[in-house]
């Protein structure tokens, strides 16, 4: 079987829909000997934020020297971004090994998992074979029923919560937070990247023994450095020049800082990792001659709001095009809306092709702004957008608008 045909199969999982429940992954790893339970873990929760966080302890870890599993979702192009180690990702030849392994186990189990309890399986078999020191282990959703929570996490990190996924985590940022508070284990260290009252209260009701950031780095501060395109934070004296850039990324560099000084990492070496931190479509800037090209994930409110603040340092409304997606699934009234005061012009465009997807002309009947566009065809909606002459294009809304983006726009310009 061809990688493609394996990962379709692979993919028919998704079928199964959403489970919510530990029963299937607890089988699974009973039967494969409990692999999980093979090095330490940092499990990484919340509603933004878990996968610049998790990428940051992660290479910081391979600068010490140590052995490093990093499991995220979603994928931006292709299946093997969400499980790597010491950076390099899983090979198409490992995939159809560990997918057959865990398909053979599935099936004398007589069970019908979902796609990411069969790939959360896998990825626990191929960390304990590669001999991991560390996994870094980011939640697929919500956090007490999630597939990877079979873990007795070392750390564990709640990032911050938003109103996301509320068809299944609850409908308040209490309720939503009380999901995410369910990795906490006996023995866990807890660090917390927010001080809302309603997240606080669930999380004490897991535990008193955690370090919130915010409170206990409050006397630091940060400037984003539109020079050089780093978030700059100095703490206690010191200077770190963090790679991953935006007002958002301050909390999550103060996250993983505070997990790996758990971890006893010198921090001359935490400053040389975290100028290496690389981790796409995350305000990812990609230069061009006549415009700077940003890319970023914001999918949902609160993300969409960190988005426009960090635009707002550097780069007047005027100086900005948008050109975005969102999927029906998502509040997309409410995150258009802040988008709407933060950009000049936006051109909207499908992702009909995705079942969660909407066209281009809805979502332009759905927008209140006065200086709009829609192409249903992404690479028109490109063109369109650079001939506009600002100074800064940006595709934000979804990753699968930005997964589309790079396959269908950026690699035919290489």
């Amino acid at each position: 079987m061809n990688i493609e045909k394996l990962l379709d199969e692979l993919y028919s999982y998704s079928l199964h829909g959403i489970k919510l429940g530990l029963k299937n992954i607890e089988d699974i790893c009973l039967a494969m000997g409990n692999p999980q339970k093979d090095y330490k873990t940092i499990h990484v929760a919340g509603t933004n934020g878990k996968g610049s966080t998790s990428t940051t302890i992660e290479t910081v870890l391979i600068e010490d020297g140590k052995t490093v599993g990093k499991y995220t979702s979603p994928h931006i192009l292709k299946f093997n971004e969400r499980i790597s180690v010491n950076g390099k990702e899983i090979t198409d030849e490992e995939i159809a090994y560990y997918y057959s392994y865990v398909k053979d186990i599935v099936n004398d189990l007589k069970i019908t998992p979902t796609f990411f309890e069969v790939t959360t399986a896998m990825m626990f078999k191929y960390f304990s074979d590669k001999k991991v020191e560390f996994a870094v282990i980011e939640v697929g959703m919500g956090g007490r029923f999630d597939a990877t929570n079979v873990i007795d996490g070392d750390i564990c990190i709640v990032t911050n919560v938003s109103l996301d996924h509320t068809e299944f985590l609850g409908k308040t940022v209490y309720e939503i937070a009380c999901e995410k508070a369910g990795i906490i284990k006996k023995n866990s260290k807890v660090i917390v990247g927010s001080s809302d009252v309603e997240f606080l209260k669930a999380i004490e009701e897991k535990t008193n023994n955690y370090i919130d950031i915010i409170e206990k780095y409050k006397d630091a501060k940060y400037f984003l450095d539109f020079n050089s395109y780093k978030t700059v934070v100095e703490l206690d004296n010191e200077k770190y020049k963090f790679s991953l850039f935006g007002d958002y990324q301050y909390k999550n560099f103060l996250c993983a800082f505070e997990a790996l000084k758990e971890l006893k990492i010198p921090l001359n070496i935490i400053k040389r990792g975290i100028e290496k931190v690389k981790w796409q479509c995350r305000f990812e800037i990609i230069q061009q001659n006549e415009n700077i090209l940003v890319l970023d994930g914001a999918h949902n409110e609160e993300g969409m709001r960190t988005l426009c603040e960090t635009l707002s340092h550097g780069f007047s409304k005027s100086e900005v095009v948008a050109i975005v997606s969102i999927l029906k699934d998502k509040d997309y009234k409410k995150i258009l809306g802040l988008l709407e005061k933060s950009v000049d012009e936006i051109v909207f465009t499908s992702l009909s092709d995705n079942k969660r997807g909407q066209s281009a002309l809805e979502l332009y009947n759905s927008s209140n702004k006065i200086n709009k566009n829609y192409k249903e065809n992404i690479v028109e909606a490109y063109d369109l957008a650079k001939n506009m002459k600002k100074k800064v294009i940006l595709l934000c809304g979804s990753f699968y608008l930005l997964s589309k983006f790079k396959e269908e726009v950026l690699a035919n310009e290489k």
